[in-house]
């Protein structure tokens, strides 16, 4: 029999005392021992509530047995003698709209699989083998960083249909990424939710991973792992809105806590979903101690904050909205918050990498606190967009678009940049990524390469999503498996050995990287032949001056002895051919690469190349020099 206990306040005193303790350190269930009884001390915050009592597997969900006490600060309390690790629970809350609802912990760290939405006692140690690279973790603007995207209910699934354990997802995935060459995964909402099709983007459990593929030591065991294969992980978090399940964060205690009480502000029509009330304390401190939480106690590297346009504008997919204290559409709590975020989280959890998916012009995402946001990335959404425009345009009409593969460079060291290719380009009708270029089958494939082939040399981290490193030619399904048997298919085992390759140079070629944030990381040759569709630039490492010239044509349009500038005279060697055999290309051959001492697009010497259609094209001077940025 479990009987209730007289709960010491003390310990929620710190909350508003002490800036360095986490909320979920205080609140929620914690396994401890009170007076010489063993139990489990519960903590919730409702200031609203008339009545609060928790309910659970020890009680048989009586809510007459555990009544919890009001405490200050609008927090109630209860130690319950009896409770143990792994029994379910909820807190029972009679709001101030007189309605009872069982609600699920928001600071719960394990929760029942869905369709279930209990909250679980979970009281285990993990032992950590990271320590080196835990010490060693850095946010390096220099450093390669090449992100795999990664949904990870559906990267794999068992013979039976089900979810892979964590455990099993952390070998299968660390081998294939190690294989690869990638620097770090990004996964797609693995906190808990209810909902499979919402991608784990409608939260419901913000300090817990979901269930659906393991306990937590499950996932700290992942990321233990990963890191000593040297990946990195990085996960998806949105603090930008919340499901209106009942039984979880929505109207908390019968009114509204979490989320903004004007709808005009605090609800988002598009997605169902409340928005965070960043003008209150509590909230702040809930959704900065869940970034901690994964950060500190989960090990995890970085975090992407999902969808912050939509919190730092009031007008945001909205026509009827209310303008800041200035009169301005910015919404100046969200503003205060990003910035208090990234401030604690890099001096909490120095070396971690914090990134906005950030779809506007809204200036200083990048820039450093107080002048700035302080993130230390953005996705790169206008590059992906005007991208993605040019390659779905048949050849013929490219050239009137022609600068939207060099406008990047108008505006690209105005921010830390991450050119992303996400899950959101391959869903809702928008085809796999390889569909979206115009032509056969074969000019589909050599268009696709070559447009990998200029990601990965253009200046910003890569990002690349799941299935689109071998051409998944179907548009993702969250519900089932990737098509993993198209590796056995040569042509998608091209595409392949071409990340992989990509992947190999960017990490070993410091002007590949070096420079991906900076002016003179890029210089173009030739950006204006626009009738040829041909781009030209050389990478630039600004410590060594070592540097290689990247050469695209872009259309399905052989073209012999093609004429570049380069920087000096002597010999060239290709350091990467899109239209290689081993990638799926006919394995175009050049007739000379000695360069002619003779001017071309202000150089002093020239090149004269065969450009194989839709290819791309790396060489390197046998001996480098210093590239002149005079024209």
């Amino acid at each position: 029999m479990s009987v209730t206990l007289p709960l010491d306040h003390g310990h929620l005193q710190k909350l508003v005392t002490a800036d360095l303790v986490r909320p979920d350190q205080l609140l929620g269930a914690h396994v401890t021992t009170e007076g010489g009884a063993a139990g489990v001390r519960f903590a919730v915050w409702a200031p609203n509530a008339q009545h609060v009592s928790v309910v659970g597997d020890w009680n048989g969900w009586n809510g007459f047995d555990h009544p919890m006490q009001r405490l200050e600060f609008g927090y109630w309390g209860a130690f319950v003698v009896g409770a143990q690790h792994g029994q379910r629970y909820k807190f029972r809350v009679t709001g101030a709209d007189g309605r009872t609802v069982d609600k699920a912990d928001p600071y719960g760290a394990f929760f029942e699989t869905r369709p279930a939405t209990s909250s679980i006692i979970w009281d285990q140690d993990y032992t950590w083998s990271d320590e080196n690279w835990m010490k060693g973790r850095s946010q390096g603007f220099d450093q390669a960083v090449s992100i795999y995207e990664c949904h990870a209910p559906s990267w794999r699934r068992r013979e039976d249909g089900w979810f892979l354990n964590y455990r099993e997802l952390a070998h299968e995935l660390g081998e294939y990424l190690t294989d690869l060459g990638y620097t770090h995964v990004e996964l797609l909402g693995v906190m808990e939710h209810p909902y499979d099709p919402s991608w784990g983007y409608q939260v419901t459990g913000y300090y817990a991973p979901t269930s659906r593929m393991g306990s937590p030591e499950d996932f700290k065991y992942f990321v233990n792992h990963l890191h000593s294969l040297g990946l990195g992980v990085i996960l998806d978090w949105v603090p930008g809105h919340f499901p209106t399940d009942d039984f979880a964060l929505a109207h908390f205690d019968g009114s509204p806590l979490y989320e903004y009480a004007d709808p005009r502000k605090g609800y988002h029509y598009d997605w169902n979903t409340y928005i965070f009330d960043y003008g209150r304390n509590e909230v702040v401190m809930f959704l900065i101690g869940s970034a901690l939480k994964w950060l500190q106690d989960y090990h995890v590297d970085g975090l992407r904050v999902d969808a912050v346009a939509s919190m730092l504008y009031l007008d945001f997919s909205r026509t009827d909205w209310v303008p800041n204290i200035h009169g301005g559409r910015e919404n100046l709590e969200a503003v205060a918050f990003l910035k208090r975020l990234n401030e604690v989280v890099h001096h909490m959890a120095p070396g971690c990498t914090i990134v906005a998916e950030e779809s506007t012009a809204f200036p200083g995402v990048t820039t450093p606190t107080p002048f700035g946001l302080g993130f230390d990335y953005k996705w790169a959404m206008g590059w992906m967009n005007d991208n993605l425009h040019y390659v779905g345009l048949d050849p013929v009409y490219r050239k009137f678009d022609h600068h939207k593969l060099t406008f990047f460079n108008v505006y690209r060291t105005t921010e830390n940049y991450v050119l992303a290719i996400s899950h959101d380009e391959v869903v809702h009708g928008k085809s796999a990524l390889v569909s979206k270029f115009p032509g056969d089958w074969y000019a589909q494939r050599a268009g696709y390469r070559a447009f990998l082939a200029m990601m990965w040399t253009t200046p910003g981290k890569k990002l690349l999503f799941m299935g689109q490193e071998f051409a998944q030619g179907n548009e993702w399904n969250e519900a089932v498996g990737l098509p993993w048997h198209m590796l056995d298919i040569p042509e998608h085992r091209g595409v392949l050995n071409l990340v992989r390759d990509l992947n190999r140079l960017y990490r070993e070629r410091p002007d590949w990287h070096v420079g991906d944030t900076r002016e003179d990381g890029m210089l173009w040759i030739s950006a204006d032949d626009t009738e040829s569709s041909v781009y030209a630039y050389v990478r630039r490492d600004y410590l060594s001056n070592h540097w290689s010239l990247v050469v695209s044509n872009m259309t399905p349009v052989y073209r012999e002895n093609y004429t570049i500038g380069v920087p000096q005279g002597g010999e060239y060697r290709v350091i990467l051919n899109t239209d290689d055999g081993q990638y799926g290309g006919y394995g175009t051959q050049q007739t000379s690469l000695t360069a002619v001492e003779e001017g071309w697009h202000g150089q002093t010497h020239h090149l004269c190349l065969n450009l194989a259609p839709n290819s791309t094209l790396v060489l390197e001077a046998v001996r480098d020099v210093i590239v002149s940025e005079e024209r």
